[in-house]
């Protein structure tokens, strides 16, 4: 989709979910879907690039609300994106479809490649995992996502990472270079998504 034809339509999106209603729209990979699905565009993505989903970036916003988590990844001047949200009850905020690049793992490496935007998927947890956990419905929530994007790109499982793995490789990859550091999704949280998702794909 063109850029211009994709701000008018988040702009309308985003103001309808703004204005107290949602935007539904079931699960675009199957019809067994147990949370509920709210289309939010966001206009940040490359429109001359396709992503190659080759991994995915786990990522919390450390925003206190997820509107204003919404409103930063949807806003043209910060420039910031990602593919979904998840909120603490499990509803997934959908920005962009995986095939899109967005621009949520900056400075990354992965594997020893570079730009981690270009091939992987970027999914915000709402909240801030330094002080307090995943719920059980992100979590859920975040693996009835995954499933099936996992089976359609084969995404091997030790593609999943955080933000903060790909960045620390890129300064190890770097170390002269500039890489502020940012607190992400914690290990411990990590480990515990990881734990449920490894569990879910055995069945």
């Amino acid at each position: 989709m063109h850029r211009a034809a994709y701000i008018v339509l988040a702009s309308l999106l985003g103001g309808l979910a703004i204005s107290g209603f949602s935007v539904w729209r079931g699960h675009q990979h199957d019809t067994d879907t147990h949370y509920r699905v709210v289309q939010y565009p966001t206009p940040n993505f490359d429109e001359n690039k396709v992503n190659e989903v080759r991994g995915v970036v786990l990522h919390h916003t450390a925003e206190p609300t997820v509107q204003r988590s919404l409103d930063i990844l949807t806003s043209v001047e910060r420039g910031v994106g990602t593919h979904v949200v998840i909120d603490t009850d499990g509803t997934r905020y959908i920005l962009c479809e995986p095939e899109l690049v967005t621009f949520h793992a900056g400075k990354s490496v992965l594997n020893g490649r570079d730009s981690c935007n270009n091939f992987t998927i970027g999914i915000e947890f709402q909240g801030n995992t330094l002080e307090r956990p995943l719920t059980d419905d992100q979590i859920k929530s975040g693996i009835e996502y995954l499933l099936p994007i996992i089976a359609k790109y084969h995404i091997p499982v030790e593609n999943i990472v955080t933000h903060e793995m790909v960045r620390q490789a890129y300064k190890r990859r770097y170390p002269n270079r500039k890489c502020y550091s940012k607190v992400d999704i914690t290990q411990k949280e990590y480990r515990r998504f990881m734990a449920e998702l490894r569990k879910a794909m055995e069945k």
